[in-house]
């Protein structure tokens, strides 16, 4: 009977971890399930679909992006926290529509910005913002 004891503790302690880890993960995934929610309402756009276009058009070359593999670049800003900026680019005020048009022609409103027009669709660009957004 005593033997049983420290066992029937550590199994306890084994129970209790568990469920704190999952509680934890739940807690991580409702998160972020809100915040792409946020990123959605904001642009219109699907955060899932922005890994593949931030890839396709290589914007991890030169900005570090938040949940991008190889979205490591130096050149640019960094794109994490996008929502709690005042502005764009350093240009213009921070909102879903400025981002969006940043995204697509970044030279519309600093026309010696650094930042290559990409060729990028205003529904790509939704995405990306909407990706922005939630990060």
């Amino acid at each position: 009977m005593l033997s049983a004891l420290p066992r029937h503790r550590w199994s306890l302690s084994i129970a209790g971890v568990l469920l704190l880890a999952m509680s934890v993960t739940a807690a991580l995934f409702w998160q972020q399930h809100r915040s792409e929610s946020v990123g959605r309402t904001m642009t219109g756009g699907d955060p899932a679909r922005a890994p593949a276009v931030i890839r396709r058009y290589g914007c991890g070359g030169c900005h570090t992006i938040p949940g991008i593999p190889g979205g490591d670049g130096q050149v640019g800003g960094p794109l994490a926290d996008i929502i709690h900026r005042v502005y764009v680019g350093g240009v213009v005020t921070n909102s879903p529509e400025n981002l969006v048009q940043w995204i697509v022609s970044p030279q519309a409103f600093s026309p010696r910005s650094a930042m290559p027009t990409t060729g990028i669709s205003q529904a790509e660009a939704r995405d990306v913002a909407a990706y922005l957004y939630s990060r």
